[in-house]
């Protein structure tokens, strides 16, 4: 495995300056991410059919599953839906070796308990309705192996993120993606430049998604949950932005679309509650197209 190799260009990194040494780590993870559009397809297609999976019901579950840094980070990436994308909790899970334990602490063995992961993907009764994004950067991690497998075998979509190429969990999705991202200034230690691609890849693999599932407008977060004074701000300059109102005006819309920024945006331009919920719903949730349906607004 190229991520466990050691590089010789680093063989006297504990003998360098400390600046030397910053220059090196940030250097190295910059040339790593330069990698990345090199797969902008690969992570565009996964997304593209995250969506089609995910919005052919509406129960249909995101779930991650990895082991150490590569499982902490599908838990990050889990984690942020809800109050960015108001992705429902109940839709968005995730499998970490070690349990819940193993975001704080390292437990000895969890990544290689392959029969414990089978047992939570049948716990979870993972179906057909929903896709499992499985996340390794040697891509022989024996529990995100056996999650991803057993997944498959039950009819969810398999995403899987890899740093080694080949490797048994790159060959085990239905959509992989690798960025082989080659030796870490310190070997093996993959939170470090293969931990960075996979951050972007997942936040860029879940951000498409969510767009494609009409959780946007333009650049705007409209499904945001405004559950603190920040949020709610940020969701009445958006009514006030989208709307061509005043933030007074934006401030009451909100308040009658009960905290909802999509159904206010559409009672800010005169419409009721309940007719801006109908033609919300009839747009599959699609505030663009709810816009120029009643509007006429491209």
């Amino acid at each position: 495995m190229n991520t466990e190799q050691i590089d010789k260009r680093y063989e006297n990194l504990d003998t360098l300056s400390n600046d030397e040494i910053i220059k090196i780590l940030i250097n190295d993870q910059i040339d790593k991410f330069n990698l990345l559009l090199d797969f902008k397809h690969n992570i565009s297609s996964a997304a593209a059919a995250l969506a089609n999976r995910l919005k052919t019901t509406s129960t249909g579950r995101l779930v991650y599953v990895g082991a150490g840094t590569s499982g902490r980070l599908g838990v990050l990436d889990s984690a942020e839906l809800f109050p960015t994308f108001g992705w429902e909790k109940e839709r968005s899970t995730f499998i970490l070796a070690g349990g819940i334990e193993a975001l704080t602490t390292s437990i000895e063995g969890a990544e290689d308990r392959g029969e414990e992961a089978v047992q939570q993907v049948k716990k979870l009764e993972i179906n057909e309705r929903d896709a499992l994004i499985a996340i390794s950067a040697s891509g022989i991690t024996p529990f995100t192996l056996a999650a991803c497998d057993t997944a498959r075998s039950l009819g969810a979509l398999t995403i899987s993120i890899v740093n080694n190429k080949p490797s048994p969990l790159f060959d085990a999705a239905e959509y992989p993606i690798a960025i082989e991202t080659g030796p870490e200034p310190i070997a093996g230690s993959t939170r470090l430049s293969a931990g960075t691609i996979q951050k972007i890849v997942l936040n860029s693999l879940s951000t498409l998604t969510m767009i494609r599932l009409n959780r946007t407008y333009g650049a705007y977060m409209v499904d945001v949950n405004p559950t603190n004074k920040k949020l709610e701000e940020r969701a009445i300059r958006m009514i006030s932005e989208i709307s061509l109102v005043d933030q007074n005006k934006a401030r009451q819309s909100l308040i009658e679309a009960k905290k909802n920024p999509k159904l206010a945006v559409l009672i800010a331009k005169g419409l009721s509650a309940d007719k801006a919920r109908y033609l919300l719903n009839s747009c599959k949730g699609n505030l663009r197209e709810a816009i120029k349906k009643q509007f006429s607004i491209s």
